[in-house]
């Protein structure tokens, strides 16, 4: 805004905007005279000109330089209407034509001109004696020419090629000589009631609160004399609060600046005497603070109060006598339905009444420690919105927030408030809004110039927002139940997937993608292996996939956040402080300006809109479970962005489901990998290679994550040119059986290797089963020796102790048993076992398999020993793989079930000279 004032002088012209513009046919309103026709007669005594830019905040920077400058020339009678139209004028230029707005005051003796001229060039220009279309009063813009029509004594329109002109002409009213500004004339029974002399008590308090100086009429009053109450608090003597809706204690209004309100002081004769206040906090020559009380009766309050500027309407009636609400004629009607509606429309309704530049509004957190900005206008709002200030008194604040306060120039004070800072605003002035004595929330306005506010305009703004909390305290209850509601489907949705898996890396990507974007934009996910160990970036996500690799890269070069146990979000600098300085020297580096002083460790090399995505505010909640931190959750806003409270309060609510979840997972893997080592230790390693025979085993164990179960196999030397092979079943499936078939295989190797026969190995195999005693169980098993011979055939000593007997497969396509059943072991301990000697011919096939095999079932239908010998007659001339694979197949088609029972199939084929 550049602005001029000129000293009196005679009559001149506007200067010219461009080339002199010729005069156009305007518009008259009532009782208005032509541009080019101005009154010769009124002498111009001095000129005040200004112009504003193209954006919202000059509407009030002008209504600021209007006020000012017809104050200044002692016209306080004009001043609204003078207001009023260029507020209307101006928003008509900066807001609806988009262009600059310049405002000319020109002040003579008997009025003021004042012309808003902007710079939109295509105009309508109107025809001579047309008439003029007014808009409707009730929309929003419009009405410029309409008020000027009825509140300016003439007012017209000048166009031009460049500019459009609109001017009025404010008449000063007529007054008696001398008068320079006074009330009405009342009648003498509307005046307020005095005694025979009006007593105005002159109380000093000093910076301890107790009375240093206690005047005559004080003395009259309260019937105290001085030395009976100097040095003592003046809160022995006040009854406090006696002003309705006034909750700030008569400590706390003493050290405020100023103050105005009533309360009660107890007089020598104990009764209570309504007295209206008007505190002065000053300093005396060494500097001491001070409090100058005046006290007055209560009654007597009109010889104190401060004046408003305008007469105050009755806010519960209008000029036809018919009630309104209170919170209708402050806020309008309709009232917005949401929250946020209501805020904003609250927040431009108190700039436009104190005449601010900005306006804000916080609303308080359920415990009342902190505020939260929710609305804001004339301010950065995507940097303010959701912001956080502490309620109390206490570093970076000036007082609290449940009293009102005025600033009147925030630069003798720097940090009283912190959400102005860095704003320009200089005088502010904040309120708070309580609900039934609970504070609830805190309205201010704010305005560029110093010493701008004062206790009028606190009372005024005080008794606004006493009647727009609880509208705004029962929405806010509404959105928050809303919140809660939708919050808790979240809760129980995000439950139900981190307990439907029990895998670490997609547990870790739940969280994430839990979090981005319902709660965060982007977030990352910390985990601890131990105690000793450092923090690890285990996972990033951003709602941008393009992001993610830039936002990992950044993180990766930072050190991580400290694993703090304490709950609830705290506030990580780190990641928005390297996006900036790593967005400094990729733009520095761009501009070809080389780096910056202050450099980043060397290998960070974002994008912009990397640094963008990061460079908002970064929360990080503690994943804790069984009392140990095993990670971080990290949660982050673009550019200017913050947390909402509700917001961080599910997040915390989600990172505790999380931490238990992921700590599951982590003790599921871990318990996994010692159960898998320790089966995989119960099968052979690798199965030997055996000159002249094929060999093939399939294993399948019952029960999921079991690699082993209650069947086993094995094939071993016991001595150049003889190999063993057993196939077994234990009784039951899992870890129990898993344990006698560690027993069972091991020790037939131990024992064919002494040298003993296949009864033999079975019967001490036996005896060792039944010392296992309560944990013993029985034992089906074949047992045999196989030697290859040099005529290509293969001889077979075997043993069939209670398991299903082998079959063997002729070239012809016969099967026959290859073994009779005998005793099973570890249920008697005398037994005589005997072994079966059988010679596999070239193109014959041994098939061995357990009972989850032939005991398939599908309903009341088994597949059985017969169902086994069908499938194997098909597989004549195959290979001892292929028909291990094709009984496998057969038994997984016979039922659609999964299989209930532990399998195990060897095949053994001695090759003969058909072509496989």
């Amino acid at each position: 805004m550049t602005t001029g004032l000129h000293p009196g002088g005679p009559p001149q012209d506007p200067p010219p905007t461009g080339n002199q513009p010729l005069p156009r046919q305007a518009p008259i309103g009532h009782g208005a005279l032509p541009a080019d026709n101005r009154p010769r007669s009124s002498v111009i005594t001095a000129r005040a000109a200004a112009s504003f830019e193209p954006v919202g905040r000059s509407v009030a920077t002008a209504r600021s330089f209007v006020r000012d400058t017809l104050q200044g020339w002692g016209f306080a009678d004009i001043v609204d209407d003078a207001v009023v139209l260029t507020s209307e004028l101006v928003t008509n230029a900066v807001v609806h034509a988009g262009t600059a707005a310049d405002v000319l005051c020109l002040r003579s003796d008997d009025g003021v001109r004042i012309e808003v001229a902007d710079h939109y060039p295509e105009r309508e220009i109107p025809l001579q004696g047309a008439a003029i279309n007014m808009s409707s009063p009730d929309r929003e813009g419009g009405r410029g020419l309409q008020l000027c029509a009825a509140l300016a004594s003439r007012w017209g329109v000048d166009y031009t090629p460049t500019q459009k002109l609109v001017w009025f002409q404010l008449d000063l009213p007529a007054r008696p000589v001398g008068t320079r500004a006074a009330g009405p004339s009342l009648p003498a029974d509307l005046l307020p009631l005095a005694d025979g002399r009006v007593r105005v008590a002159v109380v000093q308090i000093d910076r301890t609160g107790s009375i240093a100086s206690w005047n005559e009429d004080a003395e009259d009053l309260f019937g105290y004399a001085a030395e009976q109450v100097t040095g003592k608090p003046l809160t022995d003597l006040a009854a406090w609060p006696h002003t309705p809706g006034t909750s700030t204690g008569i400590a706390e209004a003493l050290r405020l600046s100023r103050w105005e309100g009533s309360y009660g002081i107890r007089g020598a004769d104990g009764r209570v005497i309504p007295v209206y206040a008007s505190h002065l906090r000053v300093r005396d020559t060494g500097g001491e603070p001070s409090t100058v009380c005046l006290l007055v009766r209560d009654h007597e309050r009109a010889v104190l109060q401060t004046p408003l500027r305008g007469p105050a309407p009755d806010a519960a009636s209008t000029p036809d006598g018919q009630n309104t609400d209170p919170f209708e004629v402050f806020i309008g009607s309709p009232a917005p339905d949401d929250l946020d509606g209501l805020l904003q429309r609250t927040v431009e309704r108190a700039r436009d009444m104190l005449d601010g530049d900005s306006a804000f509004l916080l609303l308080a957190t359920d415990d009342e420690t902190e505020l939260e900005v929710r609305a804001s206008t004339g301010l950065p709002s995507a940097r303010q919105r959701f912001a956080r200030v502490p309620v109390e008194g206490g570093p970076g604040r000036y007082g609290s927030a449940r009293m009102p306060a005025v600033h009147e120039d925030l630069m003798a004070v720097p940090g009283a408030v912190p959400l102005l800072s860095g704003t320009g605003m200089r005088s502010v002035v904040t309120v708070p809004l309580k609900v039934e004595g609970r504070l609830t929330g805190s309205l201010g306005v704010a305005a560029e110039g110093p010493n701008k506010y004062s206790n009028e305009e606190a009372l005024r703004l005080q008794f606004a927002a006493d009647r727009i909390a609880l509208a705004v305290e029962s929405a806010r209850l509404g959105e928050l139940e809303r919140l809660r509601r939708g919050s808790l489907s979240f809760l129980v949705e995000a439950s139900d997937l981190l307990a439907g898996t029990l895998d670490r890396d997609q547990t870790l990507a739940l969280m994430a993608q839990m979090t981005v974007p319902t709660l965060a934009t982007w977030c990352a996910v910390y985990t601890i292996a131990d105690q000793s160990s450092d923090p690890y970036l285990s996972y990033v996500l951003h709602e941008d996939e393009e992001l993610i690799d830039g936002i990992k890269s950044l993180l990766s070069k930072i050190a991580p956040p400290d694993p703090v146990p304490t709950p609830g979000a705290r506030v990580w600098a780190a990641p928005a402080e390297a996006a900036h300085q790593a967005a400094l020297r990729t733009s520095m580096r761009s501009l070809g300006l080389g780096e910056p002083t202050r450099r980043v460790s060397s290998g960070i090399g974002p994008t912009l809109a990397t640094a963008s995505a990061v460079g908002g505010e970064t929360v990080v909640l503690p994943l804790v479970a069984r009392n140990r931190v095993i990670g971080m959750l990290t949660l982050g806003k673009p550019t200017d962005e913050h947390f909402r409270q509700e917001i961080l309060e599910l997040a915390e609510d989600l990172s505790r489901r999380a931490a238990l979840a992921l700590d599951n997972a982590r003790l599921y893997s871990e318990r996994t990998a010692i159960s898998q080592s320790l089966q995989r230790s119960l099968l052979p390693p690798d199965l030997p290679h055996i000159e002249g025979v094929e060999v093939e085993v399939i294993y399948r164990a019952a029960g999921e994550g079991n690699e082993v179960g209650g069947d086993f196999y094995d094939l071993f030397p016991i001595r150049d040119g003889v190999y063993g092979f057993a196939i077994g079943d234990v009784c039951g499936t899992g870890p129990e059986a898993a344990a006698v078939t560690g027993l069972a295989r091991h020790a037939l190797r131990l024992l064919a290797r002494e040298g003993f026969t296949g009864p033999a190995v079975l019967e001490r195999l036996n005896s060792a089963i039944l010392d296992e005693g309560a944990r013993s169980r029985f034992l089906t098993l074949l047992y045999g020796e196989l030697w290859p011979q040099e005529d290509g055939s293969a001889k077979l000593k075997v043993v069939c102790a209670g398991h299903p007997l082998p079959l063997r497969l002729r070239q012809d396509g016969t099967v026959e048993p290859a073994a009779e059943p005998q005793p099973l072991l570890g249920v008697m301990d005398d037994l005589e076992l005997y072994e079966q000697t059988v010679t596999l011919d070239p193109g014959d096939v041994l098939l061995c398999v357990t009972d989850g095999v032939t005991e398939r079932r599908e309903g009341t239908r088994m597949l059985g020993d017969d169902g086994l010998s069908d499938v194997l007659t098909t597989c004549t001339g195959l290979t001892a793989g292929a028909v291990a694979a094709r009984i496998m197949r057969a038994v997984e088609r016979f039922a659609s079930d999964a299989p209930s029972d532990d399998m195990a199939i060897l095949a053994m084929r001695v090759p003969g000279l058909q072509k496989d």
